[in-house]
């Protein structure tokens, strides 16, 4: 066998092999993206151009998180928070627009003892996917309410959920992420 026919015959499998591992290797990039991300991988792949854009912009998140330093909480600290989160819940009977206001408050200041950026809402939301894409809904849900109060326009069952929304993400961020609830399910 000539070399000529040797070079017309590895060539094409070489390339075939490139083209196999590359496909592997974006393909995993995807599942690993979706998996982490969640529900926020499909929101951020209908905002963007292309899904090549989106998950770009996933993977310049993580990178960017993972320049953060987001620390667990201290068990003291947790309590603290917990006895903050129930004080909020018990504002709500009498003052429901304030509660919400200090629900939020209350998250913002969590996300910044862990180590989160807390300027500016968009980049928050960015920041908080990485980890906590699965509860990222509730945070929008809860920071619209949170505009309505503002404006006096939200009904009480709006002011409700809301609790309820950043009651999702103030677990979520009080347990450093894990399942399950930090004071053991009780509520």
């Amino acid at each position: 066998m000539s070399t000529g026919t040797l070079i017309e015959i590895i060539v094409p499998i070489a390339v075939v092999l490139i083209l196999l591992a590359v496909t592997a290797w974006y393909l995993t990039r995807r599942r690993r993206l979706q998996e982490r991300f969640g529900p926020e991988y499909d929101r951020t792949v209908q905002r963007s151009e292309s899904r090549f854009a989106a998950e770009r912009e996933l993977h310049a998140r993580e990178q960017r998180h993972d320049r953060l330093d987001i620390k667990p909480l201290p068990a003291a600290a947790r309590e603290r928070y917990a006895e903050d989160w129930t004080q909020v819940q018990q504002r709500f009977v009498d003052q429901p627009d304030e509660a919400v206001q200090q629900a939020d408050r209350l998250v913002t200041v969590l996300m910044r003892e862990r180590g989160y950026p807390t300027e500016g809402y968009e980049q928050q939301l960015r920041d908080l996917s990485v980890e906590h894409g699965r509860t990222l809904e509730h945070f929008r849900a809860a920071h619209a309410v949170n505009a309505e109060v503002r404006d006096h326009q939200a009904t009480t069952e709006e002011l409700r959920g809301a609790m309820v929304h950043y009651r999702a993400l103030f677990d979520e961020l009080l347990g450093d992420g894990r399942e399950g609830r930090p004071d053991g399910g009780r509520r």
